[in-house]
């Protein structure tokens, strides 16, 4: 029994390696922490339950079968955030460049499953270079296992991707599937086809900053919802992120302790000028209606005529959707439309009610609407509110044409 024991922490010690010193030395170099360090810092101390710590690829080929390193370059299991249940998966990058391979997927893929059963949300760490070449079909299968599990529990549980490195390829469309996608700043990256591929294919010349980093997709694409400038304040976002949010589909947001105030906010009489012309934040109007200090804004730096994000009002989650007369006189076009629509769906699905402010002068006209299917993606924030069964309430700050 003995024997078996030290076996056992041995085993233990082997697969906290990683893959080694030197390649953890070097995640550190780059300002990176290890797959982890980012889950120790993400979860409640102490509450991680690792699954799967001595798996190992089954590939032969390619002198695969002298390169196994426990765990197969990803870390999966469960643990708490603020006291409840979550899933995470976090993928290293210090073992085969946290690429995908059969094992590996199926890990995530075990996780996904059992998160889906008892309706807690799923948190992914993803710092991964895209499929196993050496696998060839098996991580491409692996992929799929997965896209199909994102799709099942979209809407019915939270899933939040965080990317913390280069992912490229079928790395980043689990991501995309998923409700909400954080990036850290000068470290990650999220591309189909790297700046070689594009280089060859269109002779474009682009850095991997400006093709798929973060204040790129932040900025420019839309497609990641937040940025941080480092792996600590990402993963401290995702634990906030989180608290609006409830379990799953069937249960309601936490609501938090609330004292009444006896008065009024004085500050919000000031607010709106008395020029109809003259533009105002309308952040302003969000921060004097919600509870103080609970306003975290979602796609700040993506079509900013719009703002959404999460607040309490009286300590009950809530989501805002509001126009923004400091940009574009808070008109409504291609972007924000979809952005908007996102929102609120997601906010449905999660029985999360929504305040809507409105000082909009409609949609934006020009043949770069039209022609970018303004009608199109303006009738998908007008599906989703009118599809919406939680419940609403509109404030119409100024107009409303």
């Amino acid at each position: 029994m003995n024997n078996k024991l030290q076996r056992l922490r041995e085993l233990h010690a082997e697969a906290f390696e990683g893959g080694g010193e030197k390649r953890i030395a070097k995640q550190h170099e780059k300002g990176k922490l290890t797959a982890r360090e980012r889950i120790h810092f993400l979860l409640d101390e102490g509450s991680f339950e690792e699954i799967g710590m001595f798996v190992t690829h089954r590939t032969t080929d390619f002198g695969m079968d002298r390169q196994k390193i426990l765990g197969d370059g990803v870390i999966t299991g469960y643990g708490s955030i603020h006291g409840r249940l979550v899933y995470v998966f976090a993928q290293d990058f210090t073992v085969f460049g946290g690429s995908l391979s059969e094992t590996h997927a199926e890990k995530i893929c075990k996780i996904m499953d059992m998160a889906m059963k008892v309706g807690a949300p799923l948190i992914g760490l993803n710092d991964s270079g895209g499929a196993r070449i050496q696998e060839g079909v098996s991580s491409l299968g692996g992929y799929a296992d997965i896209f199909y599990r994102n799709v099942r529990a979209s809407g019915v549980i939270p899933q939040i991707s965080a990317v913390m490195g280069p992912c490229a390829g079928g790395a980043v469309y689990s991501p995309a599937i998923t409700d909400f996608i954080l990036m850290v700043e000068d470290t990650s990256y999220m591309f189909v086809t790297g700046p070689n591929v594009v280089k060859t294919v269109t002779n474009e010349e682009v850095t991997s900053e400006a093709l798929g980093g973060a204040m790129t997709h932040a900025s420019k694409s839309g497609v990641t919802h937040l940025t941080a400038p480092n792996d600590i304040e990402c993963l401290a976002m995702i634990r906030q992120l989180l608290s609006y949010m409830p379990q799953n589909c069937e249960e309601k947001p936490a609501d938090l302790a609330y004292t009444i105030e006896e008065e009024l906010r004085p500050e919000l009489g000031g607010l709106i000028p008395d020029n109809p012309n003259q533009p105002y934040d309308m952040r302003g109007v969000i921060t004097g209606i919600m509870d103080e200090l609970s306003f975290m804004e979602i796609h700040p730096l993506y079509a900013d005529n719009l703002v959404v994000g999460f607040a309490r009002l009286g300590g009950k989650s809530v989501g805002i959707v509001a126009n923004q007369p400091m940009s574009l006189a808070g008109v409504l076009d291609v972007d924000s439309s979809k952005k908007g629509a996102r929102f609120v769906r997601f906010c449905d699905s999660f029985n999360i009610p929504l305040l809507v402010l409105v000082d909009v002068p409609g949609f934006l006209p020009g043949t770069d609407q039209e022609w970018n299917a303004i009608i199109t993606n303006g009738a998908k924030l007008l599906y989703a509110f009118s599809e919406a069964t939680v419940p609403r309430i509109t404030l119409i700050t100024r107009k409303a044409y």
